[in-house]
């Protein structure tokens, strides 16, 4: 599905199929010479059909067409290598680029996962569905890394990039500052919560995404353009919420540390997570490969703050109210 926002910048809707997300938005901005796509969508045979029926539509010629990546997602940065030409410019945060610089070290997270108490043969399972795995680009793209302040101009567009880590060790925002409008990746999203991880490269993911948030708030803002779902233009009202959203669940894991000490995997029960199963055992696994990720960012920011601490036994982390 095509829409027209503003005046040659339109969203195309492309459908995540049995994902929770539902869709990616991807936003087109059209120019007289050359062309924008930010984000692409998963690798896969439906998110492309739908991808390139919508640029189609719109007239867009992909040899006159660069590309922005908010993030390294794979429903993000999946198409990337079936949406760039040889002629293309593709954007991507520095940080990002450095992490994906080399193989992904799959059996690190395996091992941290394993020692943060998810069973071994569960993580191998949710490891081998993991949309990382399985969506990513198939065909590799010389990337233009972007830093924070740099500026791209399309047609009428003066975009200027925000660096905004915490939902990826990389993440950016793109910011016109005469129409006020912010497009906000995953960082900022209306109808959901952004997923907020552990990442091997950062020592507190949540405190940086806390503080990303703190950083775009400042900005007038009449339209905010997110990765997923429906847009707004109340920013302010919904960095509140979603500040509010993470103290709940601080609390929440302080709470079940209260019974004693426990493994991320057992502390994650007790946060509540949107999603449509109540039980934790009847999560599917790569909801609870998320899930004990989160987790893991709200105890490493507690642990920071001086409130938990860890200690290894038997080859498990633990973590125990200081």
């Amino acid at each position: 599905m095509v829409q027209e926002i503003r005046s040659d910048l339109f969203c195309i809707e492309v459908p995540l199929p049995k994902n929770p997300l539902k869709s990616i938005n991807s936003y087109v901005i059209k120019g007289r010479e050359r062309n924008l796509i930010i984000d692409t969508a998963m690798n896969r045979p439906e998110c492309k059909d739908a991808l390139f029926l919508g640029l189609k539509d719109l007239g867009i010629d992909l040899e006159k067409t660069d590309l922005f990546i908010t993030h390294l997602h794979a429903d993000h940065f999946g198409l990337s290598g079936d949406v760039a030409t040889d002629k293309s410019k593709c954007y991507m945060g520095s940080e990002e680029l450095k992490f994906l610089s080399g193989t992904p070290d799959w059996e690190y997270m395996l091992n941290m996962f394993v020692e943060n108490g998810f069973p071994d043969n569960v993580v191998r399972e949710s490891m081998s569905r993991h949309p990382g795995m399985l969506y990513s680009p198939t065909r590799k793209v010389e990337m233009t890394p972007v830093s924070d302040g740099d500026m791209i101009r399309v047609g009428n567009y003066e975009l200027r990039c925000i660096y905004t880590p915490g939902h990826t060790p990389g993440h950016f925002c793109l910011y016109d500052e005469k129409d006020q409008i912010l497009f906000s990746g995953d960082h900022i999203l209306f109808d959901i919560t952004p997923n907020i991880t552990n990442w091997m490269t950062r020592e507190d993911s949540l405190r940086d995404y806390l503080a990303s948030l703190d950083k775009v708030s400042a900005l007038p803002v009449k339209l905010v353009l997110p990765g997923h779902r429906t847009s707004s233009s109340h920013h302010v009202d919904r960095i509140e919420a979603l500040k509010q959203h993470h103290r709940d669940r601080l609390e929440e894991a302080i709470t079940a540390l209260q019974e004693g000490d426990m493994t991320a995997y057992e502390v994650a029960p007790y946060i509540t997570w949107k999603i449509e199963f109540k039980k934790w055992d009847d999560f599917p696994i790569t909801q609870k490969w998320f899930a004990v990720g989160e987790t893991l960012a709200h105890l490493h920011y507690l642990e920071h703050e001086g409130t938990v601490k860890q200690y290894k036994k038997d080859g498990l982390v633990y973590y125990t109210l200081n």
